[in-house]
């Protein structure tokens, strides 16, 4: 079941400097460590003059909607799902 949601969380950041790519490694939710396995699609938008990133990724058991403010850098949890339909 996907729920949204509004909370912030904390999102290891890993780039690579060679490929020239930056994506989230794991998300820290709830005292909760989630190991990202996939990368589904980021895309990219603006509200007034902030820009936001957005990250659709999943861990073995949960999926992911991030979003990254780059004008404060905080990143905010909008969406969750469990694989388990309604």
């Amino acid at each position: 079941m996907i729920q949204k949601i509004s909370a912030p969380v904390t999102v290891t950041l890993i780039f690579n400097h060679k490929k020239r790519i930056a994506f989230p490694g794991e998300v820290v939710w709830e005292g909760r460590t989630y190991p990202i396995t996939k990368i589904g699609l980021h895309h990219f938008y603006r509200q007034g003059r902030t820009l936001y990133h957005v990250f659709s990724v999943a861990s073995q058991e949960m999926f992911f909607r991030l979003v990254f403010n780059t004008d404060n850098l905080f990143w905010n949890l909008e969406e969750i799902g469990d694989g388990e339909a309604d």
